[in-house]
């Protein structure tokens, strides 16, 4: 035991996390580390992702602008030289895509032509005033039941979204898919949908690999279907705070 209990909390928990990622690629017959392990530290507060990054995490999500970019800033300043990755993992609205063009690597929620061209735009002066190195990385978030308040596209409009996406080459690099699955139904059969449509749009996108699917309820059965990024939040961070920072 240390003197800071809740990294030991969490040193635990993150453990337990990635036992269970590796159970799950060897249940699938897949190659270590093919599935990476993204914990989801929204609502948690910066220390945390100072604890985590200590511990050997390099993946988080974010889902709140501006309190991620914030807790990003802190952690570069906690742990200078520190190599850690932040993705924006939840709906975003065009006017905040100038910030977060600042500190995400990818953004997984891509699902408008209008965010597109946001993040393009924010994308391109980040790059301009040597705010980031690299093209942002996109996702577009697949649909899989058409609900429009999850946000998403159907698989039928993702061919005019991911040519968008490749018209700002150089500034957008489109990665592949995020999905979260209906809430309706069941994840099995949700999840090997997505793996369906993912395989259809890497024939088209080769370089388009990514299919993040997964959270800490269905990681296994995310795994099995070929997922390549598990969004764990609650089985690694616990119950979400009652306030926010």
């Amino acid at each position: 035991m240390s003197d800071d209990p809740r990294r030991d909390e969490l040193a635990a928990a993150l453990t337990a996390a990635r036992e269970r990622v590796a159970r799950a690629e060897a249940a699938a017959g897949r190659a270590p580390g093919s599935a990476r392990l993204m914990v989801v530290t929204k609502f948690f507060p910066a220390d945390d992702l100072v604890r985590l990054v200590g511990l050997g995490a390099d993946e988080f999500g974010e889902s709140r602008e501006p309190e991620a970019g914030r807790k990003v800033a802190q952690v570069r300043a906690d742990l200078p030289g520190a190599v850690f990755d932040v993705d924006m993992i939840g709906s975003l609205q065009r006017k905040k895509a100038k910030t977060v063009a600042r500190w995400a690597r990818r953004v997984q929620s891509v699902d408008s032509p209008e965010l597109t061209e946001a993040l393009a735009s924010a994308a391109a002066t980040a790059l301009d005033a040597g705010e980031r190195t690299a093209a942002l990385g996109v996702l577009l978030q697949l649909s899989l039941d058409g609900d429009p308040a999850r946000g998403g596209v159907v698989e039928a409009d993702l061919p005019a979204l991911a040519d968008r996406v490749a018209a700002h080459e150089g500034v957008l690099r489109l990665d592949g898919l995020m999905v979260i699955a209906p809430l309706h139904g069941e994840a099995d059969a949700h999840l090997a949908r997505a793996a369906e449509v993912a395989a259809r749009f890497r024939a088209e996108h080769p370089e388009a690999a990514e299919l993040s699917s997964g959270m800490s309820s269905d990681l296994e059965k995310a795994i099995a279907h070929g997922s390549t990024c598990v969004r764990v939040g609650t089985a690694i961070m616990g119950a979400r705070p009652i306030t926010s920072p």
